[in-house]
């Protein structure tokens, strides 16, 4: 078997990270959790979401990570407690399950590269995105965002997952700013800005109990929560590096990225059609590519070059995150099997590609993924997981928390934020979907 890799700079491990976390999540997912659910009143609920139960998570997982020095699934056999392998596993499942479905919207950025380079969706957005999301063309697309994300899954951690990220993260963050200062200078920008940033609280209290679910599950979906992928990452990280400011900055970054992209979709949307349109308030998965490319077919020639850089931004962020989850099985296959990466990942990769040619095929099996994912998966992956921490591996964990750090009680505190409302969060979080999905079960079709 051969050595394992590491990390060649901390930077390198928060790149990758803030990568993982940064992707679709954000851009994609974010502005349209937040149309369709209330404005300031979901991004209220998912900022509780991302600081206090979101950063004490992914605290916990790195903690496993780093003291196991292995994979996902493995890492708690390390850790001297087998039964809990469970964890892993249900994350790498979770992990593969979303990307199966994830790369197929990843299909559909690139489509929209091409649309806004020969401007092939300006005349009629709606007809291009039932076009190029469903059937032969959409698998086909998939299958090429598929085969990058493995390509670069096997060039290994140093020379394909952190050279990549370092050049995506920043992209992403320099890129989404210029853009966020255009659409400051479009008409309506004011309206969404207030959508955006002035909670209603009558709405919130009214509609609670269904903003929850998304907004904490957006909140594990974007920084990836249990998933596997933050457990990996953390198992290349050096004994010397500090988890709680690691954890606490891309946590910072993961958020700022959900949110800024926010500060560029919002007000193109508005400022199409000087409210929030019904599309991006109901339209399913693909409402957001339909209305915003609404807005750069009406600006004529600029639409083109604006269209290829948003849609190029939001491709780099769905290459960050896809990798990481291809990465857990990959990891997993390498350090229990001594397999070849580039076997794995590309064997994996076609597995995923087979999988998610449902999705490709009819969008309804698409959502049917997602809803799963946000509303059972993930809340119970990360569940698990938080028990295990705050319970079972509580002490070794305290002890990796504070390892690398001055803040010698940082992680008392945190072992008990883990031990209560964390857990009663993401307890509340899984009821509340489970509850959702038996009231209004959804049904794929063909």
């Amino acid at each position: 078997m051969s050595e394992r890799e590491t990390w060649t700079t901390r930077a390198g491990f928060i790149a990758a990270a803030v990568g993982s976390a940064v992707g679709l999540g954000n851009i994609w997912q974010f502005p349209f959790k937040t149309s369709t659910n209330g404005g300031a009143a979901f991004l209220v609920v998912y900022l509780v979401a991302a600081f206090l139960i979101g950063f004490p998570i992914i605290l916990g997982e790195f903690s496993i990570g780093r003291r196991a020095k292995i994979n996902a699934v493995e890492a708690f056999e390390r850790l001297n407690h087998p039964a809990w392998t469970v964890v892993g596993a249900l994350g790498l499942f979770t992990g593969l399950w979303i990307l199966s479905y994830y790369s197929v919207v990843g299909g559909w950025v690139l489509r929209y590269i091409l649309g806004s380079a020969t401007g092939a969706y300006f005349a009629d957005p709606g007809t291009y995105f039932e076009a190029v999301s469903a059937g032969w063309e959409a698998i086909v697309a998939h299958a090429v965002f598929m085969a990058i994300t493995a390509g670069i899954v096997a060039f290994g951690v140093e020379d394909g997952i952190e050279k990549a990220t370092k050049l995506m993260v920043p992209s992403i963050v320099v890129i989404l700013v210029a853009l966020a200062i255009y659409a400051f200078t479009l008409d309506g920008a004011s309206a969404a800005y207030s959508f955006y940033l002035t909670p209603d609280f009558g709405y919130l209290a009214d509609n609670l109990t269904d903003i929850v679910p998304y907004a904490v599950g957006q909140a594990f979906f974007s920084l990836s929560l249990g998933m596997g992928a933050m457990i990996t990452y953390a198992s290349y990280v050096g004994r010397d590096d500090s988890l709680p400011a690691d954890g606490g900055l891309i946590v910072v970054l993961n958020t700022f990225v959900g949110v800024l992209a926010g500060f560029v979709v919002l007000p193109l949307l508005f400022a199409q059609f000087g409210t929030l349109p019904e599309a991006a308030a109901g339209g399913g998965p693909g409402a957001l590519f339909v209305s915003v490319a609404s807005v750069f077919g009406d600006l004529g020639s600029l639409g083109r070059l604006v269209g290829i850089v948003f849609f190029f931004v939001v491709l780099i962020a769905a290459l960050s995150s896809a990798i990481s989850l291809l990465e857990v099985v990959t990891s997993y296959c390498v350090d229990r099997y001594g397999f070849d990466r580039k076997a794995v990942a590309f064997g994996f990769g076609g597995f995923l590609f087979v999988v998610g040619s449902l999705s490709a095929w009819n969008t309804a099996w698409l959502g049917w993924f997602d809803t799963l994912a946000y509303k059972i998966l993930l809340p119970t992956s990360v569940l698990l997981g938080v028990i295990f921490v705050g319970w079972v591996y509580a002490p070794k964990a305290v002890s990796e928390i504070e390892s690398g750090t001055s803040l010698d009680s940082i992680g008392t505190l945190w072992i008990w934020s883990i031990r209560t409302f964390v857990l009663l969060g993401v307890f509340v979080t899984l009821y509340l979907g489970v509850n959702s999905i038996f009231a209004t079960p959804p049904l794929p079709f063909f």
